[in-house]
């Protein structure tokens, strides 16, 4: 392993010791991302050891930094700083809280002076003769992952020690909240703030770990978290990554790729480690990988993480995120995509993500990686989805566990990759279904179930919004209304039956209530929604018992039907 420097330092130290220095944040690193719950917390724990155990004369560890040393132009030492950048940050913003207090306090206290002498080179570089601050543009932090005008944000608050109060980036909120503390400190305890600030910079504790060559810092980062923010198991690749390229160049076009793929995901409102945790079963399905599912960071540390040095990674990670983009938001990422998805395949997506786990997303992840560039992409897609979900409904009838379908899914992604066909070892129990689905009308599938059999209408051409809800056409406050002939026992019995139930946009029904079903069929009739249109025209006004089991039993025999027609077994 290469040299490494480890040495017990104060804050002090640390920050002093940045004459004609900086700490650099690499651009492959994350945003400054702490919150005022955060500080607070950083904050209360110094505050409580400030009048415990530093009267001991204890220490207050504040854990571990991790940075390689790099040249700058005057010749120094640079610290790029691999583990520990929030809470760097975080204290050059306490620092400057407290040296703006003391700019407000008695320019000639003597006090005053000393706090100022000590607390100025931990901030800025000071003249090495004078010791004065003669210009105070030059901080020891420069951040290449923040976006200019975070940046100049930041370095503004540690220039002057204002911020805007109608700023809500991370760093100003932060600043106001941690200058707020130590007003609200010196007033409540004016006797010990300036000793508080001595505290701070003499008691608290931080173990560097400073390392000659990037390689190393690197690895040790690999294997720490932050304090109080856990590293995440995308911004371990993200550094395993970055490592695998050689040359400057291709450092900088790799952090531009993560930053567009980080974007796409939020975009796609789904975690950066979502598409990676895809992509396992992308490659497990390529080796017939049907082991047991092992945490995503050990999938891809095996082997000194090895798969993250394929050549086609990212290019396939990127194309998975825009696939996920499309699907999950109807949005094109930028650049030409060869596949589109019809009403009707959005309409089977659209069940599915109201399945109760999401391991339908690694059998659709593996179908697109291996169909992406098909001319039928939609028509196969299509076909390929309707029998997942005759396969995962029915077997969730049988079987509600997430453990049943396990293995199953592993063998279907595995002969998708083999034959383009998606198989699985299943034999449809007919009876055994018709017997149980009832009772699965109040279940994590009953929304699934019911959005299926509103598409499995042949009039629904449209998608239906998500903003909807499950009408109880004879309504749980059914005393409210006019319904002659129900008693409790039976509207108990028949409340939650399937036949008793509807999709139905939200609006209209919050405008239908619980009113009596002649009143509510004006309601119906409005819907784009077959069903309820249906309902609307419905030939009866009272809604008895015999319409909701004969509808119960119609959605039954449409879903079996489904369910026949379909099913993953060939």
């Amino acid at each position: 392993m290469a040299e490494l420097n480890i040495s017990k330092k104060t804050i002090k130290e640390l920050f002093g010791e940045m004459q004609n220095r900086k700490f650099v944040i690499p651009d492959y690193q994350r945003p400054y991302k702490w919150d005022i719950e955060k500080c607070e917390t950083l904050w209360n724990d110094i505050e409580n050891f400030a009048v415990t155990e530093a009267q001991k004369g204890v220490d207050y560890f504040l854990g571990t930094i991790v940075s390689y040393q790099t040249k700058n132009n005057n010749g120094k030492t640079d610290l790029e700083i691999i583990d520990g950048q929030q809470r760097i940050t975080t204290l050059l913003l306490i620092l400057r809280a407290f040296y703006r207090k003391l700019e407000n306090m008695n320019a000639y206290n003597q006090n005053v002076i000393g706090l100022k002498n000590q607390l100025a080179p931990c901030i800025w570089d000071i003249d090495p003769i004078s010791q004065i601050v003669s210009d105070t543009t030059k901080i020891h932090i420069a951040s290449q992952v923040a976006t200019e005008e975070d940046n100049d944000t930041f370095h503004k608050i540690l220039e002057t020690g204002n911020t805007n109060e109608n700023t809500i980036d991370n760093y100003s909120v932060n600043y106001r909240f941690l200058k707020e503390q130590c007003d609200r400190y010196a007033k409540a305890n004016p006797m010990q703030w300036q000793q508080l600030c001595v505290t701070i910079l003499k008691n608290c504790i931080i173990l560097p770990i400073e390392c000659a060559a990037q390689e190393t810092a690197l690895t040790i980062f690999s294997t720490l978290n932050d304090r109080g923010m856990p590293l995440s198991d995308s911004d371990i690749f993200k550094a395993q990554i970055y490592r695998n390229f050689d040359t400057e160049e291709k450092r900088k076009e790799f952090t531009q790729i993560w930053k567009d793929l980080t974007q796409i995901c939020k975009k796609a409102n789904m975690p950066l480690d979502d598409i990676f945790r895809y992509y396992t079963h992308v490659i497990r399905a390529r080796n017939e990988d049907k082991s047991k599912e092992i945490g995503l960071r050990s999938f891809y540390a095996n082997n000194k993480y090895e798969k993250l040095k394929a050549d086609n990674l990212i290019s396939e990670i990127m194309q998975l995120a825009n696939f996920w983009l499309y699907l999950n938001t109807g949005n094109e990422a930028d650049g030409e995509i060869k596949y589109t998805i019809s009403v009707q395949t959005k309409q089977y997506l659209h069940c599915l993500r109201y399945y109760p786990n999401e391991y339908w997303k690694y059998i659709v992840s593996v179908f697109f990686m291996k169909n992406r560039n098909s001319d039928t992409f939609d028509n196969d897609f299509c076909s390929m989805l309707k029998k997942l979900i005759a396969f995962l409904f029915a077997k969730f009838i049988e079987t509600p566990t997430v453990n049943a379908i396990k293995d199953d899914i592993f063998a279907a992604y595995i002969s998708i990759q083999k034959e383009n066909k998606l198989q699985v070892k299943f034999n449809l129990d007919e009876e055994l279904i018709r017997t149980r689905i009832t009772g699965y009308s109040y279940s994590k599938i009953s929304r699934a179930l019911l959005l299926l059999d509103t598409y499995l209408n042949p009039e629904q051409n449209e998608l239906i919004s998500d903003i909807f809800e499950i009408e109880h056409i004879f309504p749980k406050k059914w005393q409210e209304a006019n319904y002659n002939g129900w008693n409790i026992e039976d509207a108990q019995l028949y409340l939650d039956y399937f036949g008793n139930k509807v999709v139905f946009e939200k609006k209209l029904n919050i405008q239908a209530g619980n009113g009596y079903f002649g009143n509510k069929k004006q309601k119906y009739i409005l819907s784009k929604i077959a069903n309820v249109v249906e309902l609307g025209n419905y030939p009866k006004n009272d809604w008895t018992k015999e319409d909701i089991e004969e509808r119960e039993s119609k959605f039954i025999e449409r879903i079996i039907a489904f369910f026949k027609k379909h099913y993953a077994a060939d």
